[in-house]
């Protein structure tokens, strides 16, 4: 099992790292927030989302035949831990790791797969009766009924006032509208919901890195008494912490990426594992992240806040850390 990225991957990461600086920078997500919470509209998300689609990055795990790019997880993996350090804008990672393996895990789901790798759709999942992430987004939502896949355009009944204001939360209607009904097993839906959990769990993970990184900085450049705080045992030690959380939640996340790109039986598990690590990891790093700025970690001009309140959000999607050790609880039959 492999069980790190490969060279391949990492100069993956390499290239989608130096898109997202440029194009996905702090000052577009400022902007963005800005217009969302003053009640005007924003077109950054969609500004990126044709962007991503001249990449070819939603066609990232979609098959070669059908117009994708032919990658595996270990790929999503490593763009998902990404877009979580940017705080990406948009339906990308919605797309890519819900909309995508429910229609490829349904039957008759390749002519939409081939829709997604040409760019002309984006689209969401929605497992339950729960929010749509990026619901009021997208071209279309794959909805999972009884034993069918319904894939609608997004009719949107309430738009949920969310902490993260980089990205809509929605509920649906999911029987407003014509909807293409494509048959799923049970096994297809829950390989899905593993894939889109260990997804947002690696971009937790990716915004945490984001959060301590700027921590370690401050820490450098900020003085008291004449030396830098990051020379005081309190400091460190906060920072040390934060650094093992860190490092918990990705070699989990990197454990369960391996599962699913290599379908072990262990995967469900391991989904599990990953997502009640990086939600424990953000509860550390998301509250150290702010004390240890001082003031001006509490106000609206510095960009810690934006970081914290995506980590927060992105904690309770798909279950929180409590709900996945319950589950890990209950497969052991403890």
């Amino acid at each position: 099992m492999q069980l790190d990225f490969t060279p391949d991957q990492e100069e993956l990461r390499a290239s989608v790292r130096g898109v997202l600086e440029k194009e996905c920078t702090r000052a577009v997500v400022r902007e963005h927030v800005d217009r969302v919470v003053g009640g005007e509209p924003s077109d950054a998300g969609n500004k990126l989302w044709q962007t991503f689609v001249s990449l070819d990055w939603p066609a990232l795990t979609i098959a070669e035949e059908h117009g994708g790019v032919g990658l595996g997880y270990p790929e999503l993996a490593v763009l998902a831990e990404e877009l979580g350090r940017v705080l990406a804008l948009g339906p990308l990672l919605t797309t890519v790791a819900g909309f995508v393996p429910l229609v490829r895990e349904a039957d008759g789901g390749e002519p939409w797969l081939a829709k997604v790798a040409a760019g002309e759709l984006s689209g969401a999942a929605a497992f339950s009766a729960e929010s749509v992430l990026c619901g009021g987004e997208v071209d279309y939502v794959a909805v999972v009924l009884d034993g069918e896949l319904a894939i609608v355009p997004p009719a949107v009944t309430r738009r949920i006032e969310s902490l993260d204001a980089t990205r809509s939360l929605v509920d649906l209607d999911a029987n407003a509208g014509e909807a293409a009904r494509l048959p799923i097993s049970r096994e297809g839906v829950q390989r899905a919901l593993e894939e889109v959990t260990v997804a947002i769990a690696f971009e937790l993970v990716g915004t945490c890195q984001t959060i301590f990184d700027t921590n370690v900085q401050y820490a450098k450049e900020r003085q008291q008494f004449g030396v830098p705080i990051g020379s005081f045992q309190a400091v460190k030690h906060k920072l040390a912490d934060m650094f093992v959380a860190l490092q918990r939640a990705r070699a989990l996340c990197v454990f369960a990426a391996a599962t699913i790109s290599e379908d072990d039986e262990r995967r469900s598990m391991a989904a599990s594992a990953a997502k009640a690590a990086a939600g424990d990891c953000q509860r550390l790093v998301a509250q150290d992240g702010i004390q240890l700025l001082g003031g001006i970690g509490y106000t609206w001009e510095h960009d810690q806040h934006f970081f914290v309140k995506r980590a927060k959000v992105s904690e309770a999607l798909f279950g929180n850390a409590p709900f996945h050790r319950q589950r890990i609880a209950d497969g052991l039959g403890l």
